[in-house]
């Protein structure tokens, strides 16, 4: 999370040279966002990120050496980079992107053809720690799981030092609700609602709120209608 008044660092990663020229065109106009560096590659964007160390990493799924799959992977489980978060860049081509990435670390997903002022907004967001999961992946990582005959495998002693509350909490966050949804569902505050999910990260060693919908769903704890 970046301190207040502090402009967000960006690294763009992209094999197009012309989408990375107009994504930094963009951003770099924009006041609280800078652009600290460009990759073509995924083995570009590993180095850039431990020697930049920027708050959020723009990046492409398919590329030469190494894809973006790897490289968020690598950044993802470096504790040279623990604050770094990647936002993908996708067409959504292949479902089974999407549910790699998150397991890689990915914070969110955008697609490339994604308005200039959603690009903006999800930079902000990722950068302030959350997680940005559009309606569209959402229901893929859903169908992901609808899909297997029962839940991933993770295994239950997972959620052993949890709560029960920490539990309705994790669960209506599977279930797709936001943190003032989970506060109006539960009759708590907002800040409640938020300490729990911070305990629940801590918990489960979950970077993000994606990651706790994973866990949600490998759990069994969340189980989608098939």
């Amino acid at each position: 999370m970046t301190a207040p008044g502090t402009p967000i660092r960006v690294l763009i990663v992209d094999d197009q040279a012309l989408l990375r020229a107009s994504f930094r065109l963009l951003l770099d106009t924009t006041p609280d966002l800078v652009v600290v560096g460009e990759a073509g590659t995924g083995e570009e964007a590993v180095t850039l990120a431990r020697q930049e160390k920027p708050d959020v990493i723009l990046m492409d799924i398919r590329m030469p050496d190494m894809d973006g799959i790897e490289a968020t992977r690598r950044i993802c489980g470096s504790a040279a980079d623990p604050e770094t978060r990647v936002l993908i860049l996708t067409t959504f081509d292949y479902d089974e992107y999407v549910f790699a990435a998150l397991r890689a670390g990915a914070s969110g997903f955008l697609l490339k053809d994604v308005v200039p002022a959603d690009l903006i907004t999800a930079v902000r967001v990722v950068a302030d720690g959350d997680a940005l999961l559009a309606p569209a992946i959402t229901r893929r990582l859903i169908a992901h799981f609808a899909g297997l005959p029962e839940p991933a495998g993770r295994p239950s002693t997972d959620l052993e030092t949890v709560t029960d509350r920490e539990c309705e909490v994790l669960f209506l966050v599977g279930s797709g609700l936001s943190n003032l949804e989970i506060a109006s569902h539960l009759q708590l505050s907002l800040a409640t609602v938020k300490t729990h999910i911070g305990r629940l990260l801590a918990k489960l060693q979950a970077r993000d709120r994606a990651q706790l919908v994973i866990v949600a769903y490998e759990t069994g704890l969340v189980i989608p209608a098939r």
